[in-house]
C-alpha cells in the first residue's frame, strides 16, 4: 500500500489542477482497494453545501450538480463528526440519505473519511461497495493518509483560485488567516520577493520586450552549458564513459527541441523568463517522480538542479531594478530585516511574510517602524500575488486579495479610527505616566535602528529599555568594528541624553541570522545563541562592550548594558568580569566614562528561578516576555502551527512574571519587562500591579499603554491581578482583563490591539 500511496501522491501533485487531482484520486483509489466506488465531496463554504465533485462508480453526469446540505447523509455525517464512519450496511443507517440520480441504492458497505486542514473540514472521501462487509484497518488507514494529502492539495486550488464551487463570475475575493504581526492596516500592491537560485517561489509576472527576454533566458542557458562542457571535461579521466554520458544528457535536455523550447513557448505568451523556467522545470520534475522505475524517478531530481542552475544564471545576468508601487505591500517566503530596508520608507505600507510569527524579529521591527503586518500565512500563493490588489489586516492577522468595494470601505474607516485615536492621545505625550491614586510608571522604548529615535522621542519615550544592537550587525556584510559600533552607539546615547539607555550585548542565534556568521542547527532557538555566542567568541564580546563604554564618552547620558539568554550564574560571572576588565582598560587609556550599569535579561526558566541569585550580581533585572513565554510554554514563536499555543496571559507565564519581580525587589534592584507583553495595554495593567518599574514597548504602544495605565488606579490594578492569578486558563484571564479595560473607558484602545 505504501508504494501505491506514494505514487497517487506523486500523480496528484503533477496535475496541474484540482480537476485532474481528484480523477486521479478516485481512480487509483478504487483500483487500489479493489472496491467498486470512489467519491469525493467538497464543502462549499458560501453555499454551506457539500458539493459531488468526483466519482468512479457513481453516476458522472451529476458531478457538480448534486448538493448535500451540512449534516445531511452520511456525508454530511463524516463532515459533522470530522472522523472516519466505517459501515458494514449503509442502508440501514438511520443517517443514510437516497439521493436517486447519483445511483448508488445497490451499495452497502461505506467508508468516509473526512478531508480536513487546519483542524477545517474541506470535505469527505468515500469507497463502497455492493457487499455486505465493514472496510478492515489497513484499508482505513489507506484512506486517512490519503485524504491528508488531498486536503493540501485542495487547500492550494482555493488558493490559487483554481476551485471556485460558487457561481460568481466575479474575481475571487480571498481571505487567507495568519498571525498579527505588527498592528494596523494597510491597503495596497501586493510586491513579491524571493530568495535567490530556488525554483518554487518565483512570482509570476508579465513582460513587453518579448525578443529581450528571450534573448536575456537565452544566454543564461548557454553559459550553464559551458559550465557543464567544462565539468565533464575535468572529468574526463575519472568517469566511465556511461557517467559521461550523462553530461550529454544534461545538454541535451537544455536543447531548444526540450526545457529551453518550452521556456520560450511561454515566454512568447508574455511571462518573464524566470517564472516560465519554473513552471516548466516543475512539470517536468514532477512527470519524473510519478514514475514507477526508482532511476527514473531520480533523474527528477537531476532536472530539478539543472533548472537551479539556468535560474542562477539568469537571476545573475538580469539588471533591472526592483519597481515598487507607491503602495508596496512586501510579500516574501521569509521576510528579513534586510528586505524591510529594500523598499523606500515612503512606498512601504505592510507586510506578508509566509513564515514566521507575530513576534519573530522582522515583526519586532515592523512594529517599531509602524508598518503594519502578518506572519506565517501558510498556503499563501505568493507567485500569484505579484502586483496584485491586496488588505492586510494587523490586528487580526488576515489578508484579503482582491478585495471587494465593501470591504474597502470597511478598512478605510478603521484606518480613519486609528488615526483618531492617534491624534487624541498625542496630548499624553509630555506627561508622566501616574495613575489617577499616584503610581508612578515609567515607560521606555525598543529601538534598533535611528529612525526609531524621532518617534520615540516624539511619543514621550522616557528612556530605552532595549536597544537590540543585532540590527546594525545585521544591516552588514561583516562584522562592524569597534570604531563603527561607537559612532552608532554614541548616536543613540546623544537622542536620549540625560535619559537611560539600555543596550542590549549582541543576541543571535534562532530567528536572528547573519549572513557572514551562519549558524546551522536542528533546533536554533535551543541551541548556540545570545550570550552563548558571545562568551564563546569574546573577540566579538570585547569590540562591542569597548564600543558602548567608549560611546559613552562626555555625553550625560546613562549607559546601561544588558546580557541575553543568560540560564546560568557562571555566565553572569564570566560577562561582568570581560565587562570590567574593558572599563579598566578603556580609563587606562585616558577615556574619562563613568562604569555602566549591568544587568541580565531574564528569559528561560531557569533564570526565572535562579532570579534572586542573578539579582545579587548585579544592577538591575530585564524581562524579555517574548523568548520568556515561548520558553515556559515550548512553543516556537515562529511556527505557525503552534502560534494558538503562544499566551502571554497563561497562568504560568504570569507567575513567573511575579516570581521575577519580587526576587528583584527583594534585592533591592530595579526591574523592567521589554518585551511584546509591555506593549498590551491590557497586559500592561497586570504589570503595573505586579510592580515592575519600567515597562519598554516598541514607540507606536507607547501612548496607548500611557492612557490605560493613567486611567486604571493601582488599587483596581491590584484586584484585577488578584483575581486573575486564581484562574486556570489564558482565555479566560485575557477576556476578563479587557473587559475590566472596557468598563474602565478603554473599549477603544482594547479595539485597536484586536489580540
Amino acid at each position: 500500500m505504501l508504494d501505491v500511496l506514494r505514487r497517487v501522491v506523486q500523480e496528484v501533485n503533477a496535475a496541474g489542477d484540482l480537476t485532474k487531482a481528484l480523477d486521479i484520486i478516485v481512480d487509483r483509489v478504487r483500483s487500489a482497494m479493489g472496491t467498486e466506488v470512489c467519491s469525493v465531496y467538497l464543502l462549499d463554504e458560501e453555499r454551506k453545501k457539500y458539493v459531488f465533485m468526483a466519482t468512479r462508480g457513481l453516476n458522472p453526469a451529476v458531478i457538480g450538480k448534486v448538493t448535500l446540505e451540512l449534516g445531511e447523509g452520511l456525508v454530511g455525517y463524516v463532515g459533522e463528526r470530522a472522523e472516519p464512519i466505517n459501515l458494514k450496511d449503509a442502508q440501514k443507517h438511520p443517517r443514510n440519505r437516497y439521493v436517486a440520480e447519483i445511483g448508488e441504492e445497490k451499495y452497502h458497505s461505506f467508508l468516509g473519511v473526512p478531508i480536513i486542514h487546519h483542524r477545517k473540514v474541506l470535505g469527505v472521501l468515500v469507497v463502497q461497495q455492493q457487499k455486505t462487509r465493514r472496510y478492515d484497518e489497513s484499508e482505513e488507514a489507506f484512506l486517512i493518509t490519503l485524504s491528508a494529502q488531498l486536503a493540501g492539495v485542495i487547500a492550494h486550488a482555493r488558493a490559487t483560485g483554481s476551485l471556485s464551487l460558487s457561481e460568481s463570475k466575479d474575481l475571487p475575493v480571498s481571505i487567507f488567516e495568519g498571525m498579527a504581526g505588527a498592528p494596523g492596516v494597510a491597503i495596497g500592491t501586493a510586491a513579491v520577493i524571493f530568495p535567490q537560485a530556488q525554483l518554487d517561489n518565483i512570482p509570476i509576472r508579465k513582460i513587453r520586450n518579448v525578443p529581450k527576454e528571450i534573448k536575456l533566458f537565452k544566454k543564461a542557458v548557454e553559459t550553464t552549458k559551458d559550465e557543464i562542457r567544462n565539468t565533464s571535461r575535468k572529468l574526463a579521466d575519472r568517469l566511465r564513459p556511461e557517467e559521461l554520458a550523462l553530461f550529454e544528457a544534461y545538454l541535451h535536455m537544455l536543447d531548444d527541441s526540450a526545457i529551453s523550447g518550452e521556456v520560450v513557448a511561454r515566454i512568447k505568451q508574455g511571462e518573464w523568463a524566470q517564472s516560465a523556467l519554473c513552471h516548466v522545470i516543475q512539470e517536468h520534475v514532477a512527470m519524473f517522480e510519478a514514475m514507477e522505475d526508482e532511476y527514473l524517478r531520480e533523474r527528477g531530481a537531476d532536472i530539478r538542479d539543472l533548472g537551479t542552475r539556468v535560474l542562477a544564471r539568469l537571476q545573475s545576468s538580469d539588471t533591472r531594478k526592483v519597481r515598487f508601487p507607491k503602495d508596496t505591500i512586501l510579500v516574501g517566503e521569509e521576510l528579513a530585516p534586510a528586505d524591510l530596508a529594500a523598499v523606500p520608507r515612503d512606498k512601504l505600507v505592510g507586510l506578508v511574510s509566509v513564515k514566521g510569527s507575530g513576534t519573530s524579529h522582522v515583526a519586532i521591527l515592523a512594529e517599531a517602524l509602524g508598518v503594519p503586518t502578518v506572519m506565517g500565512v501558510e498556503d499563501l500563493p505568493t507567485q500569484l500575488l505579484d502586483g496584485k490588489p491586496m488588505i492586510i489586516d494587523g490586528f487580526q492577522g488576515s489578508i484579503i486579495t482582491y478585495p471587494s468595494k465593501e470591504q474597502l470601505a470597511y478598512y478605510r474607516n478603521i484606518v480613519k479610527e486609528e488615526a483618531m485615536l492617534v491624534e487624541g492621545l498625542e496630548e499624553l505625550k509630555d506627561k508622566r505616566c501616574i495613575t489617577p491614586d499616584g503610581h508612578r510608571v515609567r515607560l521606555w522604548v525598543n529601538t534598533g535602528l535611528m529612525a526609531d529615535v524621532a518617534r520615540s522621542l516624539d511619543r514621550g519615550a522616557e528612556g530605552v529599555g532595549l536597544y537590540r544592537t543585532e540590527v546594525l550587525f545585521m544591516m552588514k556584510d561583516a562584522f562592524p568594528t569597534e570604531e563603527e559600533q561607537r559612532i552608532i552607539y554614541r548616536e543613540h546615547l546623544l537622542a536620549f541624553a540625560p535619559k537611560m539607555v539600555t543596550m542590549r550585548t549582541l543576541d543571535i542565534g534562532g530567528d536572528k541570522a547573519l549572513s557572514y556568521f551562519p549558524i546551522k542547527e536542528e533546533n536554533p532557538f535551543l541551541g548556540w545563541r545570545g550570550i552563548r555566542v558571545t562568551l564563546d567568541h569574546p573577540e566579538i564580546f570585547i569590540a562591542q562592550i569597548r564600543a558602548m563604554i567608549r560611546a559613552n564618552e562626555g555625553i550625560d547620558a546613562h549607559l546601561r548594558i544588558s546580557l541575553p539568554m543568560v540560564s546560568c550564574i557562571s555566565e553572569v560571572d564570566e560577562a561582568k568580569a570581560l565587562i570590567d576588565k574593558c572599563y579598566a582598560e578603556i580609563v587606562e587609556e585616558g577615556v574619562k566614562v563613568k562604569k555602566p550599569d549591568v544587568g541580565v535579561m531574564i528569559e528561560v526558566p531557569a533564570a526565572v528561578y535562579q532570579a534572586r541569585e542573578i539579582a545579587r550580581r548585579v544592577d538591575f533585572l530585564s524581562v524579555g516576555s517574548n523568548d520568556l513565554v515561548q520558553y515556559m510554554l515550548a512553543v516556537d514563536r515562529n511556527n505557525s502551527r503552534v502560534a494558538e499555543l503562544y499566551q502571554e496571559f497563561h497562568p504560568a507565564v504570569l507567575q513567573a512574571l511575579k516570581q521575577v519581580v519580587d526576587s528583584a525587589h527583594a534585592e533591592k534592584k530595579g526591574i523592567g519587562i521589554c518585551g511584546e507583553m509591555a506593549g498590551n495595554p491590557s497586559a500592561a495593567v497586570l504589570l503595573m500591579a505586579m510592580e515592575y518599574d519600567v515597562l519598554s514597548m516598541n514607540s507606536i504602544n507607547l501612548p496607548m499603554v500611557k492612557k490605560a495605565l493613567m486611567t486604571i488606579e493601582l488599587k483596581k490594578a491590584k484586584k484585577i491581578l488578584n483575581k486573575v492569578m486564581k484562574m486556570d486558563n489564558a482565555h479566560q484571564i485575557k477576556d476578563y482583563v479587557d473587559e475590566q479595560m472596557r468598563k474602565a473607558g478603554l473599549g477603544q484602545i482594547v479595539r485597536s490591539r484586536r489580540n
